[in-house]
């Protein structure tokens, strides 16, 4: 080969060299200049960027309806600044700004998206078996990162920790709890799901509701929950009512009848008895007994004639005007009213009643006013205060209306605003008393929104309960307590300010401010949180 031919090769070779060079330095260019967007195990997503693939510019995301959610981004990882539902679909939307060099080729920006489910953790099973003083084990099917539920008359929220399998420490054999849970801290709670546990049986387990020789009211639906599906527990058959009850069952679910008396229901002040198909384990949350058969005693009256009497004994804020003359303060009279309530109408004893307290009235039919009255007479006459109408509160009550009794404190209505600034109005008797900031539940632990009667009342008392991080609180010394649902109460409490949620889900107040509406908020006392 000649000299020139070989310059001509060795030339060719180094351009090809080059060539090559360049388009693996491209090719690297461009690998190192990546960037996307991942599902992540804890945040809502996280953005992955190659060395060469410059800086993140903006995130945003928006829900099913194209509403913004607010995001914090903490190491490239991206999180909701607000609560959203769980299995809700999301889609982030991601803007990084690429490398002076090389945006010239790629562009200035480079934009990536990706829509994720906001996770779902659901309970592996509802129907659960525990030994006697042993926890009950909740299994769910993803990890858990908070909870609520209310057991033993106490509401709990707690820090699932990422755990699948979480304990409940219930006083009693068998009961049934709501629980609602959350896959992420950053989720809303997921809608309750009942859980229905029993005592670890040779026989079959039948929850009852209400529970074995209770007083019930005529028209009160029971409630049969079996440990074993229906098919297995009772076949095609009937359980049968000895006197026999107008009504029907109904099928609630593949473990669970509830019978529905219709008309008068029950016979009144009777001993009702209900026939099994077989020998169960009869479980009341409280006892357990092997038995084919279930009684109870009927209380008699009407809830017409309950609010009639309890409007004309001063315990609901309005009067109970009769049709006709009302019947004779005698034993008879008022025993046959209470079966055939007289005609008549309800007023409002105040022309200034709050609408939020109005709007809670229904003649003839239970509502918060009521179970609030029932409350407060219940704790007046020495009664255990349940809210509901046994034996002897028809007793009390038929009592005081022959004796001519009223009671003469006046009416009593707290409602709290939970909007920003946050504040709690106090009316009494057609006047408003005062108007205070205070403070309602953080997000993690809000307070509920509703109408809820105050069931306990005590001066002074120790607080204790579980912080939205599993760590425990014990406050003692926390002054004017009235407890309203489950461990929500109005109570004095030390802060530097009031009107914003600060609180584990209690309306915290200053503490004169406490002392003033203390007094005004006896057991029955309505208080209702609003939006």
């Amino acid at each position: 080969m000649s000299a020139r031919r070989r310059a001509r090769a060795w030339i060719a070779g180094a351009a090809g060299a080059l060539l090559l060079a360049a388009l693996a330095f491209a090719a690297g260019v461009v690998w190192w200049s990546g960037a996307a967007l991942r599902r992540d195990p804890s945040a809502l997503a996280r953005i992955e960027v190659q060395p060469l693939g410059g800086s993140l510019v903006s995130a945003q995301a928006f829900d099913s309806r194209g509403h913004r959610i607010p995001l914090s981004v903490r190491e490239l990882r991206l999180w909701p600044r607000r609560l959203v539902s769980p299995g809700e679909g999301i889609t982030v939307v991601a803007v990084i700004r690429r490398p002076t060099w090389i945006a010239w080729a790629a562009g200035k920006t480079r934009v990536e998206r990706l829509t994720v489910r906001a996770p779902v953790t659901e309970l592996r099973g509802r129907w659960l078996s525990a030994a006697r003083g042993a926890p009950v084990r909740l299994r769910f099917t993803g990890p858990v990162a908070k909870l609520a539920y209310t057991l033993d008359g106490r509401r709990h929220i707690e820090a699932g920790g990422g755990r699948r399998a979480i304990s409940l420490e219930p006083t009693e054999p068998s009961g049934t709890v709501e629980v609602a849970s959350a896959a992420r801290r950053w989720e809303r709670l997921g809608a309750p799901e009942k859980v229905t546990w029993f005592p670890v049986s040779r026989l079959p387990v039948v929850l009852v509701s209400p529970g074995p020789r209770r007083a019930i009211p005529p028209r009160t639906p029971i409630r049969l929950t079996f440990s074993r599906p229906l098919a297995d527990a009772i076949g095609s058959a009937t359980p049968q009512f000895s006197p026999h009850v107008p009504g029907r069952w109904r099928v609630v679910d593949d473990h669970t009848l509830a019978f529905l008396p219709s008309r008068l229901g029950f016979p009144f002040d009777a001993n009702v008895r209900l026939e099994l198909p077989r020998q169960f384990t009869i479980s009341s949350g409280t006892t357990t007994a092997a038995a084919q058969a279930i009684s109870w005693r009927v209380s008699g009256a009407s809830f017409l004639r309950l609010q009639q009497l309890l409007a004309t004994a001063g315990y609901l804020p309005l009067r109970w005007q009769p049709k006709a003359a009302p019947p004779p303060r005698e034993l008879r009279a008022q025993l046959d009213a209470a079966v055939a309530p007289p005609a008549g109408r309800f007023v409002w004893s105040y022309p200034n009643t709050p609408p939020e307290l109005q709007r809670l009235w229904v003649a003839g039919r239970p509502n918060e006013i009521t179970r609030g009255a029932v409350m407060m007479f219940e704790d007046e006459h020495g009664l255990d205060v349940d809210g509901l109408v046994g034996p002897r509160v028809w007793q009390a009550l038929l009592r005081d209306t022959i004796a001519g009794k009223r009671r003469t404190d006046g009416y009593s209505y707290v409602f709290v605003h939970r909007n920003v600034p946050q504040r709690l109005t106090l009316w009494h008797n057609g006047s408003i008393v005062l108007t205070s900031p205070g403070n309602t539940g953080v997000p993690v632990a809000p307070t509920e929104l509703g109408t809820f009667p105050v069931f306990e009342h005590i001066p002074i008392g120790t607080m204790s309960g579980t912080n939205p991080d599993g760590s425990h609180y014990n406050d003692p010394g926390i002054r004017w307590i009235s407890y309203f649902h489950g461990g929500e109460a109005l109570h004095a409490f030390n802060r530097a300010s009031f009107g914003t949620p600060q609180s584990l889900g209690c309306v915290e107040l200053p503490l004169a401010t406490a002392a003033r509406v203390w007094p005004y908020t006896p057991i029955g006392t309505l208080v209702t949180i609003e939006p």
